[in-house]
C-alpha cells in the first residue's frame, strides 16, 4: 500500500435501493458497474461459489493490476511450501578469538530474513500473551545471551552481514519517490524497526516557528535538519510528502508546511543500509548490558566475506524469530509491503537456492502453475507487496488461488491472516450496517488509480463465495470507490 493510500475510511456499504432487489446477480453487479461515473473505470470480476460454480463473471479472465492484493500469492506460496515450525535465525559469530571475555575482532551479526524485530502485533488478539514486540525485544535477547556468556568487549565493529539474501536491496519497478518510505524500504536479509524510522512532527507554538519533529528509535544514524515552517491553522499541511536523503548519505531534511494546532503524527521514513541498521541497534543494546563496543558499526552484502565463519564457526548466539503464522499476518491483515519482500526472498532461499526477487517470483509461479493449476498466461508477477504496477494477475487466477488455499489442509495461518470486516485490520471499518458484517475475509488493494478486494463471503448458512474485484484506471475518489466494491460484494451474497 502506498503511503498516499488512507487505510482508517469508515466505509458502509448499504443496501441496495428497491429497484435491485428482483434482478438477476448479474443485472444487479451490471447496474452498479455501469452507474457513472464507475463506468469509466476498467472494472475486471469473477465470482464463484463453494461448488465452482460461476455467479459473475465480467473481464475475469484479462489483466489486472492488483496492487497489495498481490501479498496474497506470496502468503500462499509461503504458507504451503514452508515448513509449519519455520522460524528465521539469526546468528553471531566472532571474527576474531575471545579471551577473557574480551573479543579480539568483529562480532558478525548475520540476518537470515527475519522481518519482525519491530514494535508490532502479531496476534489476532492484541492482547494476548506474546502478542506485541517492543522495537528491541530482539536485539536485547542476543545481547543478553551474549553478555550470560561472558562477553564484556568488542575491540572491532558490530558488522551486519545481509547476503543471505542478494545484495540488490531496492526493486527496479518501484517509483523513486516511494523508495524514502517505509512501505518501499530496503530487502535485506538483516532488518531492523521495519527498516524506517519514525518521525513524530508537532507544529510549532506560532506561525512561522519551525514545527518540532523527534525521531524514533534514536541511534545516531544520520543528520537530520529542519527546513518546515508552521502555517495558519487553515492552511494546507505539505511537510508529509516532503522529506529528503541526499542520494549516498545519510543527510535527511524536512520541508513544507505544518497547520498550526494540528495533532502531532508520524511519519515513516526508509533508512538506506538496513545491515548497518541492524547492526547498530545491537551495538545499542550491547553498550546497554555493559558491553563496550570500540569500532561502531559496519554492514556487508557480500556472501564470500564471513563465509568461513557460517561454514565451519559455531556462533556465539542465535535468535529464533517469530514463526510462520506472525510474519504472514502482518502482510495480509494490516498490508505490510517490506514484510512481504522479505518473505518473497525468504521463499527463494528455503525452497530453492537464492534470496533473490527473480529466485522467489519462479517458486510463486511453479507453485501457482503445478499445485493450484493455474494458467501461466493468468499472471505476470513483479515483486512481493504489490507496490509494482507491473503486476498483473486475473481475478479468475485470484479466485482459483482462494479456493486452493480454502480447502488446503495447511490452510490457518493464511485465513488467520486475511482481514475480516469488523475486525482489526483493513476491513475493520468497512461492510459496517449490511449483512456482511463479520463475515467478508478478503485482502485489500490500493495504489494510485487502483482499488481492489478478493476474498470470500461465508454465508450465515455455512455456503462460501470467493470473488475477485479489480477496479483499474480509475478516477473515482477513494472513499467513493471502495463503497461502490463493497456494494457489489454485497449483492454477490444476496
Amino acid at each position: 500500500m502506498r503511503k498516499l493510500i488512507l487505510a482508517s475510511l469508515t466505509i458502509s456499504a448499504a443496501a441496495s435501493p428497491s429497484p435491485l432487489g428482483g434482478q438477476s446477480v448479474q443485472q444487479r453487479l451490471n447496474r452498479l458497474l455501469d452507474a457513472p461515473p464507475f463506468n469509466r473505470a476498467t472494472w475486471n470480476v469473477f465470482a464463484q461459489d463453494d461448488h465452482g460454480r460461476v455467479l459473475f463473471n465480467r473481464n475475469g479472465d484479462r489483466f489486472s493490476v492488483p496492487a497489495s492484493n498481490t501479498k496474497l500469492v506470496v502468503a500462499a506460496t509461503a504458507t504451503v511450501l514452508l515448513p509449519p515450525d519455520f522460524r528465521p535465525r539469526t546468528s553471531v559469530y566472532a571474527n576474531g578469538t575471545v579471551t577473557n571475555g574480551v573479543l579480539q575482532g568483529d562480532l558478525i551479526l548475520y540476518g537470515r530474513g527475519d522481518p519482525t524485530w519491530s514494535e508490532r502485533c502479531y496476534a489476532v488478539d492484541t492482547l494476548a500473551p506474546g502478542g506485541c514486540d517492543s522495537t528491541w525485544t530482539a536485539v536485547d535477547a542476543i545481547a543478553e545471551s551474549l553478555r550470560a556468556h561472558g562477553l564484556r568487549r568488542v575491540t572491532g565493529s558490530i558488522v551486519g552481514d545481509g547476503s543471505y539474501f542478494e545484495p540488490t536491496l531496492t526493486h527496479s519497478g518501484w517509483n523513486a519517490f516511494d523508495l524514502n518510505w517505509w512501505y518501499a524500504a530496503p530487502v535485506s536479509g538483516l532488518g531492523f524497526h521495519d527498516n524506517s524510522v519514525d518521525f513524530q512532527i508537532t507544529p510549532g507554538a506560532a506561525v512561522d516557528q519551525p514545527p518540532t519533529i523527534t525521531w524514533n528509535p534514536s541511534l545516531s544514524l544520520f543528520t537530520f535538519e529542519n527546513r518546515a515552517r508552521t502555517v495558519p491553522a487553515d492552511s494546507s499541511t505539505t511537510i508529509g510528502d516532503n522529506f529528503f536523503r541526499k542520494p549516498g548519505t545519510l543527510d535527511i531534511w524536512a520541508e513544507g508546511t505544518v497547520a498550526l494546532g494540528r495533532t502531532p503524527w508520524i511519519e515513516s521514513f526508509a533508512l538506506p543500509d538496513p545491515n548497518r541498521y541492524a547492526a547498530r541497534a545491537l551495538e545499542e543494546a550491547l553498550q546497554r548490558k555493559g558491553i563496550a563496543v570500540e569500532g561502531g558499526a559496519a554492514s556487508t552484502t557480500d556472501s564470500l566475506e564471513y563465509r568461513a565463519l557460517r561454514c565451519c564457526g559455531n556462533p556465539l548466539a542465535e535468535y529464533r524469530g517469530r514463526p510462520l503464522p506472525d510474519i504472514i499476518f502482518p502482510i495480509l491483515n494490516t498490508s505490510q509491503n517490506w514484510f512481504a519482500e522479505m518473505l518473497l526472498k525468504t521463499v527463494g532461499r528455503e525452497v530453492g537456492d537464492t534470496g533473490s526477487w527473480g529466485k522467489g517470483l519462479d517458486i510463486e509461479k511453479r507453485f501457482l502453475i503445478d499445485s493450484v493449476k493455474i494458467d501461466s498466461t493468468a499472471f505476470a508477477l513483479e515483486d512481493g507487496s504489490g507496490l509494482s504496477a507491473g503486476n498483473l494477475v486475473t481475478p479468475h487466477a485470484f479466485v482459483q488461488l482462494l479456493t486452493y488455499m480454502y480447502r488446503h489442509p495447511k490452510r490457518a495461518p493464511f485465513l488467520v491472516a486475511l482481514p475480516h470486516a469488523q475486525q482489526r485490520g483493513s476491513l475493520q471499518r468497512r461492510f459496517q450496517g449490511t449483512p456482511l458484517e463479520g463475515r467478508v475475509l478478503a485482502k485489500t488493494g490500493s495504489i494510485n488509480r487502483v482499488n481492489t478486494l478478493s476474498g470470500y463471503i461465508e454465508k450465515a448458512n455455512g455456503r462460501v463465495i470467493t470473488f475477485s474485484i479489480q477496479a483499474n484506471a480509475h478516477n473515482v475518489p477513494t472513499r467513493q470507490m471502495l463503497a461502490q466494491i463493497d456494494s457489489l460484494v454485497v449483492q454477490l451474497a444476496r
